[in-house]
């Protein structure tokens, strides 16, 4: 899923997109981790790849006439410090490919996946996000 250049999506579109981008690395997060904790190790780390691409193209998802609406949960705060949430989700899209490469010799995975995954989640929810 991208967001094209010149997008003709309606701004309902583009808030949805980026809920359901956000759903979609959630749920595939918490995949990741049941694989991982079973030393699944290859089918986990596709799916960390694909939440790698998600979070690259989220940052396309937010230009400035959708800071409201569609039950957006987005605070202000991305559009006032958007470089900090771009660079935000260009970590959380480099530590999903550096945790792929680190399972196999890793001696505590949850702790990685902790570190490494989840911890980007929480930055992002308690900064960028309204409690729910």
């Amino acid at each position: 899923m991208s967001l094209p250049a010149n997008s003709e999506m309606s701004v309902e579109e583009i808030i949805k997109g980026r809920k359901a981008l956000f759903s979609k690395n959630y749920s595939t997060a918490k995949r990741v981790q049941a694989l991982a904790t079973k030393g699944e190790f290859d089918k986990a780390k596709s799916l960390m790849i694909e939440m790698s691409e998600n979070y690259k193209t989220l940052i396309e998802y937010f230009p400035d006439n959708t800071k409201e609406g569609f039950k957006t949960e987005a605070l202000p705060l991305i559009w006032e410090n958007k470089k900090e949430f771009n660079d935000l989700m260009k970590k959380a899209s480099d530590d999903m490919i550096e945790l792929s490469s680190l399972f196999e010799d890793a001696d505590d995975v949850r702790a990685n996946l902790t570190q490494m995954m989840w911890s980007n989640c929480k930055a992002c929810h308690s900064k960028f996000r309204a409690p729910h």
